[in-house]
């Protein structure tokens, strides 16, 4: 994996990897490259490219996680982005959720592999876990999941009082903005913040949305 280029954006971003973090994350995309073989991940498997396209791209997010937090990450896949911001946020505790059971074992997998604490893969439905943990999670994130309305209906039942929630989106954000204003309207919530970025080699441009509950007047 292209450690030096890792090393680079990280420090862009105000993080300090260090040899663990990167042999972490190398450990992580060698499993990656690993598992795809047998389990539907991702569709990226060149190593430079899971660097980039997947891991710098999920640290854009740590800036935004709090020691203090209760994360939770919804439809997280292959891992992403809860198992790299655990990497490099390890005092947070957080909750990664899919449907897909074969994608929690390898979370799980992962998790084992690098010793990671405070950090829970649960293979269920959003609807269902909403029912044991309502108002739990001061963040709830999700990466190209669903569409924005749709992922901040799901998400709100389980958002604590002053939580946010952060969608990670590509092209086309401006579009489902606007598309699902209405429906974050009806639910009370409201866009605070939109950052866009870049990703090196002319990988895409990337957007974080965050969103929050207002309170009403």
């Amino acid at each position: 994996m292209t450690t030096e280029l890792l090393v680079h954006e990280a420090v862009k971003m105000g993080l300090i990897l260090s040899d663990e973090n990167l042999m972490s994350f190398n450990i992580f995309a060698t499993e990656l490259i690993k598992w795809n073989n047998k389990v539907n991940l991702t569709s990226i498997t060149n190593e430079k490219e899971i660097a980039i396209k997947h891991f710098i791209d999920c640290l854009h997010l740590a800036p935004h996680v709090l020691n203090q937090d209760i994360m939770l990450d919804i439809g997280s896949g292959g891992g992403l982005p809860v198992i790299p911001l655990k990497i490099v946020r390890p005092e947070t505790t957080m909750v990664s959720v899919d449907a897909v059971g074969k994608k929690i074992n390898f979370q799980r997998h992962v998790i084992r592999l690098l010793g990671l604490k405070n950090i829970e893969a649960l293979h269920s439905r959003i609807e269902d876990l909403a029912k044991s943990h309502a108002g739990k999670f001061s963040l709830i994130t999700s990466r190209a999941f669903t569409r924005l309305d749709h992922f901040v209906s799901l998400a709100s039942p389980l958002l604590a009082a002053d939580g946010r929630i952060i969608a990670m989106k590509g092209l086309g954000a401006d579009d489902e903005i606007t598309e699902s204003s209405d429906v974050l309207r009806s639910l009370g919530f409201s866009i605070t913040s939109q950052q866009t970025y870049s990703l090196p080699n002319n990988m895409g441009t990337r957007v974080l949305l965050t969103i929050m509950f207002c309170k009403p007047a």
